[in-house]
């Protein structure tokens, strides 16, 4: 999948996250930049089976989060959240710098 597009695995030996063996290897995804779940539509592809399921939603015009007060729906839950924040006016994450 990845043949000629400048494929160079990145060194894992600094990471020191702790996971599952199955969240291991789907982790190990991100240091290897392996995306093996390919859409067949258009050809993007994904390091996790589930992101390449809410991309799909996309494609089929699938929103199964709505948001009762306004009724906006959204493809994945994440952005539904994010929608729910701007309602109430949360900022939960604050620049250090």
């Amino acid at each position: 999948i990845n043949a000629g597009r400048g494929f160079r695995p990145a060194p894992v030996s600094s990471c020191t996250s702790g996971f599952t063996q199955m969240r291991l290897i789907i982790h190990q995804h991100i240091h290897t930049r392996e995306r093996p779940y390919e859409c067949p539509k258009c050809g993007k592809s994904f390091s996790q089976g589930s992101t390449l399921t809410a991309h799909q939603r996309n494609h089929m015009g699938e929103r199964p989060y709505e948001f009762g007060e306004c009724g906006k729906s959204f493809s994945q839950s994440c952005h539904l959240t994010r929608h729910e924040r701007s309602h109430k006016g949360e900022r939960p994450y604050e620049c250090r710098e």
